[in-house]
This record gives C-alpha cells, structure tokens and sequence, in this order.
C-alpha cells in the first residue's frame, strides 16, 4: 500500500507503507543469530581467519572469515542432506532458525533470495570431474541440482511447505536490497501474505581466487560467507524486529557519476519514506574494503545526508566480503545493534551498497517501536 503526500509547491511523492520484520535468521562467522552477531560488532573481537573444507589449502594468501564448525547435518538431521552443498545448507538453516516457533501458511508464504551465480564451488567440482573423469564423464548426478541458481530457494519452499511466491535475485553486490525491492512489489500486489527475504553466499578456493586475482579488494580485506533471512510482511506485528520503509534501485551507465546514482537512490528511497536526511542515524554500508566504490559510496550518502555522514556500520569489518548476500547481513548488523542495545525511541537507519557495474540501492530501516 502507498498514500500520496504533497506539499505546497513540491510534485507529489507516494510514500510507502512500511513492511513488519518479525523474525531474523543468521548463519555467519560470528555464530548464528543475531546476539553473537551484535556482540561481535560492539567488541569487534577476532574470529578464526582460516579457510575450511576440502579446498581448504588451495585459498589464496588472503584473510577468511568462513563459519567454522558448520554441519548441516546438526541443524537439519540426515534425511535429505547428503548432496546438500554449502550455500544451500546456509540458507535452510537461516530458514530453520527463522521459522522455528513461528506459525506459517505455507499457501501465502513464499521465498525471494538473493545470490549471483548460486555454488561456484559445485559448478568448479562438476566442471573438474567432467574433464579430468573417464568417458562417459561419470560426475555425480546428485550434485547436478546444485548448480541451478535458484536451488536454494527451491530447496527452502520444499522443505518448509512454502508454496507461495519463489524468486531467486541475481545482482551481484546490490543482490540483497533487489531482493528487499523484489520483496516490496510482490507483498504490494498481493502475490503472498508473508516472505523470507534475504541473501546467502558461500566461500570456496575458486571464488576467493577470483576476489584475490582481480584487485578489486584492499589487499588486507577478508573474504567471508554466510545468509540473513528475515520474515517480512505487511501486517503489523508484536514483537517485530524493525520496519522497513522504502527502498529503492537506480542503475547508472557512467562510473563517474556512480555517487550521484547512489546519492538518487537515498534521496528518493528517504521521500517515499517521509523521512528527513537529519533524521537518519545510521548507515550500514556495503562496499567496505572495495577500492574506489568505498569513497564512492560514502560521497554518495553524505551528499544525500546534506554533507554529513551518521553513524557508520560497516559489517564486513567483522564479517569479511560476502557479496550477494552483503544487503542482508548489513541488515542483520543493524538489527543486531538494536537488539543488544536498544535505542530509547525509534531511531532511522540507511542500508546501502554500490556495485561496479552501476546499480546503487538504499533501503529505509526504522527500529522497533
């Protein structure tokens, strides 16, 4: 639902009604959940900077910030887990967390989450066996789901009875907030009643080659994994975790003119918002640790902001570089602070991120009430 609000000498500007978060599931290399996450982020303590898996010895020399201890079979028993691969268990155990305790009709719930390419690393494994293996080219079969890019999305609407809408976001480092925007469209014409939103990457030595080779990267900059999945909706909530408010996308041909997209995006996301630049105390960035977009993301903000910038949260200091899934976890961070120390009235907070391909987003987050 939008209402309309003008004022005198001003176009008018549809501002969004605000969607309810009722519920947060986090799988990352702080623990799992939202506490471990804010403590974290308020202790900023260290975390094991080792790769883990198989490929474990075939990273890069680059920090890691994998999530250590991970057995899906602890979270979701046998049945069902053995071709698993690592994104897919991160984001039904994000969704296992997420749902437990919570009443769901699986017919008007459905699933919107964000990735890029889905596994790299099943895609890597599968594209090896095929050539290295003897003809008739024997891979196992039961890893071919795993490179759909929407397996995982798939694998959380069967598992949980969820046949409402299902749609997997590909756009790289904006990827999450898509599918927050993705999210808001849908609930708006009526396509669900309630949605899991979120995003969800994984870490492997093929991919943390691709981050270590191309540069785009402070060469001190870790590289991280894990999912966020929060359950959205449009009816208001006791308890809920935060309300989010507009969010919006622009795309920006010109990398010269990429703050100014971003700075586009902010401005209108805080209008449908009805929310003053003054009035935003936070802002949970993206693309910290990248070289150029990080100045190029702050300069973004701060013009939006009337030359200041707020509060700064920038979870990839703790959590490493988690791409697609960055949206969501800048999300968690926000939610995390809020939660371990609440503010004494409803405050308002910015979700940004900046990709170098010309897509900007901003997302609207106002704490519980």
């Amino acid at each position: 639902m939008t209402t309309a609000t003008a004022t005198a000498g001003t176009t008018a500007v549809a501002t969004a009604a605000p969607l309810h978060v009722t519920g947060a599931g986090v799988v990352s290399a702080a623990g799992y959940g939202l506490a471990p996450l804010g403590e974290l982020l308020l202790k900023q303590g260290e975390l094991e900077k080792s790769p883990v898996g198989e490929d474990a010895d075939a990273y890069p020399p680059r920090p890691v910030r994998a999530v250590h201890g991970f057995d899906v079979k602890e979270h979701l028993g046998r049945k069902g887990t053995k071709y698993l691969d690592r994104l897919t268990s991160f984001g039904l155990v994000a969704c296992k967390e997420v749902l437990e305790g919570a009443e769901v009709s699986g017919g008007r719930t459905g699933v919107v989450l964000a990735t890029n390419t889905g596994s790299v690393s099943t895609h890597s494994s599968l594209l090896y066996d095929t050539l290295t293996l003897e003809k008739p080219y024997l891979v196992n079969p039961g890893q071919f789901p795993n490179t759909v890019m929407n397996s995982t999305s798939g694998q959380i609407a069967i598992r949980n009875g969820l046949r409402g809408l299902n749609a997997t976001v590909a756009g790289g480092q904006t990827a999450s907030l898509l599918a927050f925007r993705h999210a808001r469209l849908a609930l708006g014409l009526g396509r669900a009643e309630r949605l899991l939103v979120g995003g969800v990457e994984e870490l492997s030595a093929p991919a943390a080659w691709a981050w270590h080779r191309t540069g785009v990267l402070r060469e001190d900059a870790a590289l991280g994994e894990g999912a966020a999945v929060f359950t959205v909706q449009q009816d208001p909530a006791e308890g809920a975790l935060a309300e989010l408010l507009a969010c919006e996308v622009r795309f920006t041909p010109d990398p010269r003119h990429y703050a100014e997209g971003l700075a586009n995006a902010v401005s209108r996301a805080l209008d449908r918002s009805g929310v003053r630049p003054e009035e935003v105390t936070a802002v949970s960035l993206g693309a910290a640790h990248h070289r150029g977009l990080e100045r190029i993301e702050e300069r973004g903000v701060r013009a939006a902001l009337g030359g200041e910038l707020p509060r700064a949260v920038r979870v990839a200091d703790v959590l490493g570089e988690t791409y697609s899934a960055s949206g969501a976890l800048q999300l968690a961070a926000l939610l995390a602070l809020w939660q371990a120390e609440p503010p004494a009235s409803p405050v308002t907070a910015l979700v940004t991120s900046v990709g170098r391909d010309g897509n900007a987003a901003a997302l609207v987050v106002r704490s519980p009430r």
